[in-house]
C-alpha cells in the first residue's frame, strides 16, 4: 500500500512539474546580430541565428544562455540567411554544444555571401532540412511556422488574419537587398501566446506578408525585424495589422535601432501621399495602440536621446565599454502570461497574452 502511494505523489509531482514549466526565449546579446534561443516547456530547444564570427564572442554567449536554460544540446538551429552577422557564430557554437538539425532557406546566394553559405552547408551536412513557408518545426506543446523563406510568403492566412484596411494608402519602398528579404521568418505559438520573429525582413517584403491580407494575424510579442532599423523596415501598414503587445528590439549599440538607412527609397506612386509616420524605431513602437511594453537589448548610441530609447531598466545593455552581454527573457505560461526578465538587472514585468 506504502509504494502505491509513493507512486501516486510521484506522478503528481511529474505532472505538477509538466504543468509549471514555461515556454522560455533568450535574446541573446550579439551586438545586433538577432540570436534567439527558445526553450520549449518539454525540455526541447530551438537557436534561431549565430551572431558574428568575431572572436567566439557569440558563440560562447549563446552557450552561456544555453546552459543558464539547463540545455546540453541544441535540439534545431534555425540559420534566416546568409549574412555574416546571422551565420558567423555557427562554426564555434557547434562545436562547443551538439545539435541536432539544422534549418535553413535554399541555396541560391550572392557571390559576397558565399563563405557563410559554405560555413552553412559544411556544419549542417547531413542534418539539413531546406524551409518553405507553411512548414513547421515541433517544439513538443510549442510550434514554429515558417511564414517567410526563399521570397516565398504564406499562400494563406493563419492566426486570424485577414483583409487589412491599412494597405490602402500604405506607403512602398525598395527592397532591401536579395538575401533580407530572402530570410526565414517564423510564428512560435504556445496557447494564447504568439511570437513572430521575422529577422532582416525588408519593408516592401512586410507589406507583401500583411497586403492586401494579413497572412500573420496579431501577435502577443515581436522581436522587431532588421535589428530596430525601420527606414526601411517597420511599415505602418504591416505594425498596424500584427498589433503586439510587446515589442523587443535585439539591437546593438551601434546596429539597428537609431540607425538610418540611405538606401531605404520610397517608391510610392505619383499623387499618392502616405500618412506621416515617425522615423525613430522605439518612438514607433511605443506609440503603437495596445502596447505594453518596450525592451532593448542595448541602448542605442546611435540615437541616446531617452525620448528615443525606452526605460534604462529595460534595456540589458547600456554602455559600449561596459558590454557584459547581458540578455532579455521571457518565460511563458500556458495560461497565456508571461515574464519578461532584464538579466543585467533582474527587472521584470508581467503581461497577459490578449
Amino acid at each position: 500500500m506504502r509504494w502505491l502511494m509513493l507512486l501516486t505523489l510521484c506522478i503528481a509531482s511529474v505532472a505538477l512539474n509538466a504543468q509549471t514549466r514555461t515556454l522560455d526565449i533568450y535574446w541573446v546579446d550579439v551586438e545586433g546580430g538577432a540570436a534567439t534561443l527558445i526553450v520549449s516547456p518539454s525540455g526541447e530547444s530551438m537557436l534561431i541565428d549565430t551572431g558574428w564570427e568575431v572572436g567566439d564572442r557569440d558563440a560562447k554567449r549563446i552557450y552561456a544562455a544555453a546552459q543558464q536554460a539547463g540545455l546540453t544540446r541544441i535540439d534545431h538551429l534555425v540559420i534566416s540567411h546568409y549574412h555574416g552577422d546571422h551565420v558567423g557564430g555557427l562554426a564555434a557554437i557547434a562545436k562547443m554544444i551538439p545539435v541536432g538539425k539544422f534549418y535553413g532557406r535554399g541555396d541560391q546566394i550572392e557571390p559576397a555571401d558565399q563563405k557563410w553559405y559554405d560555413s552553412f552547408k559544411s556544419v549542417s551536412t547531413g542534418k539539413r532540412t531546406i524551409v518553405k513557408p507553411g512548414d513547421a518545426i515541433s517544439l513538443g506543446a510549442a510550434r514554429a511556422l515558417v511564414v517567410s523563406s526563399d521570397h516565398q510568403l504564406l499562400n494563406q492566412p493563419v492566426n486570424g488574419g485577414g483583409p487589412n484596411a491599412l494597405c490602402a494608402n500604405a506607403e512602398q519602398k525598395a527592397p532591401a537587398g536579395f538575401e533580407n528579404a530572402a530570410g526565414v521568418g517564423l510564428l512560435v505559438s504556445y496557447g494564447r501566446f504568439r511570437f513572430l520573429d521575422l529577422i532582416d525582413m525588408d519593408w516592401s517584403t512586410e507589406l507583401e506578408l500583411v497586403c492586401p491580407v494579413n497572412k500573420v494575424g496579431t501577435v502577443t510579442l515581436f522581436q522587431s525585424n532588421r535589428h530596430g532599423s525601420w527606414d526601411g523596415a517597420g511599415a505602418p501598414a504591416f505594425l498596424g495589422a500584427i498589433r503586439p503587445q510587446v515589442v523587443v528590439f535585439n539591437n546593438g549599440p551601434r546596429k539597428g535601432l537609431g540607425q538610418m538607412d540611405a538606401n531605404a527609397k520610397t517608391i510610392t506612386p505619383a499623387g499618392v501621399r502616405p500618412p506621416p509616420y515617425e522615423r525613430n524605431g522605439y518612438a514607433r513602437a511605443a506609440a503603437l495602440p495596445g502596447v505594453e511594453g518596450v525592451w532593448q537589448v542595448h541602448r542605442s548610441l546611435l540615437d541616446p536621446d531617452p525620448k528615443h530609447n525606452t526605460s534604462p531598466d529595460m534595456i540589458a545593455n547600456l554602455e559600449e565599454a561596459d558590454d557584459k552581454g547581458h540578455w532579455i527573457k521571457a518565460s511563458v505560461e500556458e495560461s497565456g502570461r508571461f515574464t519578461i526578465v532584464n538579466g543585467r538587472n533582474g527587472f521584470s514585468r508581467t503581461y497577459t497574452a490578449r
